[in-house]
């Protein structure tokens, strides 16, 4: 048989094939029909059952497509909520990403959960809560954000609860602190004290980190509250709570002990002092009596020129009883 005869016949056989596939009937129910529809009316759509809370429908699959909305025929067809999503209510089309302050760190979620104290999530969809960074606080739960530690307290620590206050001689300079420094010599911070105070005047206090400063003490004087006492001068006093030292005035009065006495050259000159005032009275008096005396007798002497009997007459516009005046002749 040549080769021409054998295509023939191969041609014969495909042809012959072809026709009865054709003119052939396929049954409803046979597996090809269901591949060359591909449609949903060969689905079973009474077996449809909400997907559960945490999930939601497929829609690669005619399981759920066929469905109603948020329904599948069989649960595993439905898909969990992801990382960071939920779906609290069962039959629902799509899952809800996390607020702020919220998180879920598992799928099929059907609520999220709040993040702890000294934790916070400022992003929607969160997976995890990030911790407060050191020198930040969160006090309640869900928070969006951390807050800085105020002045005088600290967090050397994430995820702080609160701050801490720095305790008696430190303090805290700035806001969001990690740690406390000590007080500088010549202050102090004591109980209920938010930062350290200088020392009043006539206390001091020498050292780092004190909680309260000292009374400067006798016979001893403060100039700076940063340094120790001063030995107070033999001639001066310096009592307690002393800046500087004080003295007697050294011309009139000398130190006798605790006080200051009147020195001997005071003494005299108040002896010398008083004389002469009282010198200066008496001739005060003297010269006042003097002049009294010289007027009695200026009186005296004009009496005795005018005649008392005679009634005044004037001649020329001179009265009689006027004491005479000599012109010279």
């Amino acid at each position: 048989m040549s080769i021409y005869t054998s295509l023939q016949l191969v041609c014969l056989l495909a042809c012959s094939v072809s026709s009865q596939l054709l003119t052939t009937p396929i049954p409803a129910n046979s597996t090809w029909a269901t591949l060359i529809e591909a449609n949903c009316s060969f689905v079973n759509t009474t077996q449809c059952g909400a997907c559960p809370a945490g999930t939601f429908p497929s829609n690669d699959t005619e399981d759920c497509t066929c469905c109603t909305s948020g329904s599948c025929i069989n649960s595993s067809s439905c898909l969990s909520c992801p990382v960071g999503y939920y779906q609290p209510q069962s039959g629902q089309q799509l899952c809800f990403p996390c607020p702020q302050g919220f998180y879920t760190n598992g799928t099929q979620s059907s609520a999220c959960e709040s993040c702890q104290a000294g934790y916070y999530s400022n992003q929607t969809a969160s997976s995890v809560c990030a911790p407060c960074n050191r020198g930040f606080y969160a006090t309640r739960e869900n928070a969006t954000s951390c807050e800085p530690c105020p002045l005088g307290s600290y967090c050397n620590t994430s995820s702080c609860l609160t701050c801490t206050v720095c305790p008696n001689g430190e303090e805290a300079l700035a806001q969001a602190s990690t740690d406390c420094s000590f007080c500088h010599p010549g202050s102090y911070k004591g109980p209920g004290d938010a930062m350290c105070k200088f020392c009043q005047d006539g206390h001091y206090q020498s050292k780092w980190g004190a909680a309260s400063c000292d009374v400067c003490p006798e016979y001893h004087y403060c100039p700076s509250p940063d340094i120790n006492p001063i030995q107070c001068p033999e001639d001066a006093f310096c009592p307690a709570g002393s800046t500087e030292p004080s003295y007697c005035m050294e011309t009139f009065f000398r130190k006798a002990g605790d006080t200051c006495q009147v020195a001997p050259l005071t003494i005299v000159l108040l002896v010398v002092c008083a004389t002469c005032l009282i010198i200066v009275i008496l001739f005060a008096v003297r010269k006042q009596r003097t002049r009294v005396e010289r007027n009695v007798r200026s009186c005296s002497s004009k009496s005795r020129l005018l005649d008392p009997q005679m009634s005044p007459s004037y001649l020329y516009g001179v009265t009689r009883d006027t004491e005479p005046v000599y012109a010279g002749w």
